[in-house]
């Protein structure tokens, strides 16, 4: 429990450099570059919004990923006169399945990353080759589900919106100091504080933002939930789900806790089903066990609306409600897939 107000204090930071990428122009920035780099061509606006939507996830979180980047996706779909259902459905997927490959990607992960006993640098380094085996599984089923969609041939767009250099550099050196902050012993929380600092800053000052949108962008209010709903998770005693779950880092016991960890997800939504899991993994779990866990709550929530926050969220930033159907149509191909070429991949990790 002591460790959860950091996390916290992590997380709040984070989104505020999330918000204020936004507020620079980033993600505008972003949809030009995509418009033109695609010359009209659907398909290619899928692949690059993959890429798009996997890095913003990874280094910005996936709230950047369905609150900022995907109305930008959307409009700039329609604008190319395009369909924008497997654009905006990619954001929505990798903003849960490229999520696992960073501390910072997640606040799920950020839970776990310091009962995992790893460096910032070794927990990339061992979820590296999951998050892109998922990437790689996600797009070749978008390419076959949405094959009618990705057909044809729209309007071509020059490329003339300026880059926001000074936010873009940031945020760069906030990653990097991600990784650097270990060596240092200095906790990457103060990072991340420091950007939203170095960022808010000339924001404030040319009135671009108020003090007011940056508290709210800190989003108290999810903060102050999780802290509840950590403070509640240890009143449940821990043997619940500990004796459902294995001790070894085999593949069969990987695949299992990511099983576990994803049906669970999707039954009482992934931020209490990690909190519930990492207390049922005790105080000094294998680090194997804890990224299976991870695995299964950021990838199993790509199975129905309610297993995310992020996905719930999703739905509210588009014009028009999607298909449910078509949500858990592609669910069903998509999740138990790379659930289980992920965790596959995490064992030879391992």
């Amino acid at each position: 429990m002591h460790e959860v107000p950091p996390t916290l204090g992590f997380l709040a930071a984070v989104l505020v450099v999330a918000h204020l990428a936004g507020v620079y122009g980033v993600f505008t920035w972003l949809g030009a570059k995509l418009a033109a780099a695609c010359h009209g061509r659907p398909r290619r606006l899928l692949v690059l919004t993959f890429a798009a939507a996997a890095g913003t996830t990874a280094v910005l979180s996936l709230d950047a990923t369905v609150v900022l980047l995907t109305p930008v996706v959307h409009a700039t779909a329609r604008r190319l006169k395009l369909t924008p259902r497997p654009h905006v459905f990619a954001c929505a997927h990798l903003a849960n399945s490229a999520s696992t490959l960073l501390p910072v990607s997640n606040l799920t992960n950020l839970l776990a990353f310091s009962a995992s006993g790893l460096t910032f640098g070794a927990f990339t380094k061992l979820m590296a080759l999951p998050w892109l085996v998922t990437i790689a599984l996600e797009l070749g089923v978008f390419v076959r589900f949405f094959a009618e969609d990705l057909e044809g041939h729209g309007e071509e767009e020059a490329d003339v919106e300026p880059a926001p250099v000074f936010a873009l550099v940031v945020v760069a050196l906030t990653l990097a100091g991600f990784g650097v902050a270990p060596l240092l012993r200095l906790a990457p929380a103060w990072v991340a504080a420091a950007a939203a600092v170095v960022l808010a800053a000339p924001a404030l000052a040319r009135r671009l933002v108020r003090v007011r949108d940056l508290v709210l962008a800190a989003n108290p209010v999810l903060c102050l939930a999780v802290f509840v709903l950590a403070w509640l998770v240890e009143l449940v005693p821990p043997n619940l789900l500990g004796a459902m779950l294995p001790e070894g880092t085999g593949l069969a016991e990987l695949l299992l806790t990511a099983v576990i960890a994803a049906v669970l997800a999707n039954v009482v939504n992934n931020l209490p089903a990690t909190l519930l899991l990492l207390a049922a993994l005790g105080p000094h779990p294998a680090a194997g066990l804890v990224l299976a866990v991870l695995l299964g709550v950021n990838l199993g929530p790509n199975a129905t609306y309610h297993g995310s926050l992020a996905t719930l969220l999703w739905r509210r930033t588009l014009p028009t409600r999607p298909s449910a159907r078509d949500f858990f149509r592609l669910g069903m191909l998509t999740t138990p897939l790379t659930l289980g070429a992920a965790t596959a991949a995490l064992w030879l990790s391992l």
